[in-house]
């Protein structure tokens, strides 16, 4: 199962800054769910601690029937898209979408099936053997991409950092990542303040204000 439970979830920092308050919620196994609101309203820290960026103050956070609290999170079934992720100018596109798998020593033929279908579904397959100086920013984050599913997660963490870019390549973003959710059958928590942007995915949206949700 890939659904995703919090219960009571809080997040106050040593300040006393209160950034997510008593978060109760429910996404089901496959779902598709936008976090939108307001910058400073806790949307992606609760991204954070479900990935284990962020430690949590007091309630619980699962995945199906397992509890993440205090699961590491490279043990975690999950991948995040965020801002931040990491690709190594000095390996080439196929290097840097196998590197999770490599550290799991994973069989040889099974890293390359892997990388091979993950490229495939993404429309990079023609560029395994470049470096990463030699390919767009698009295709960097495509590389990114790549590396995410290519280790099977359960679940898919996108922040909106991540597509903070022109307005087509954030388009060629989304599509993607409706992709991965509709195809691949990935749950998917994508964090955004863009309300335009999140109604026209018309998927289920949570609100939050103020580290609460007011409406989901």
């Amino acid at each position: 199962m890939a659904s995703v439970t919090f219960e009571h979830l809080t997040k106050t920092y040593p300040n006393g800054f209160i950034s997510v308050n008593d978060v109760n919620l429910h996404i089901e196994d496959g779902e598709f769910v936008i976090f939108h609101g307001p910058s400073g309203c806790g949307k992606s820290t609760i991204l954070r601690m479900i990935g284990g960026l962020e430690d949590i103050t007091s309630g619980e956070i699962y995945l199906g029937k397992e509890l993440l609290n205090d699961v590491l999170p490279r043990d975690r079934r999950l991948a995040m898209a965020f801002q931040n992720y990491t690709l190594y100018k000095h390996m080439n596109v196929y290097e840097n979408i196998a590197l999770g798998l490599r550290l799991r020593d994973l069989p040889r033929t099974v890293i390359d099936s892997r990388v091979r279908s993950a490229s495939s579904f993404l429309g990079i397959s023609d560029i395994l053997s470049r470096k990463l100086r030699a390919i767009t920013d698009a295709e960097r984050q495509r590389v990114a991409l790549g590396r995410a599913i290519v280790c099977q997660p359960k679940v898919l963490l996108v922040d909106e950092d991540f597509a903070r870019q022109n307005e087509d390549r954030r388009k060629e973003m989304l599509h993607d990542i409706l992709r991965i959710n509709s195809e691949l059958g990935i749950t998917v928590l994508y964090v955004t303040n863009d309300l335009e942007e999140a109604l026209s995915l018309n998927k289920r949206i949570v609100y939050m204000k103020d580290g609460k949700i007011v409406d989901c």
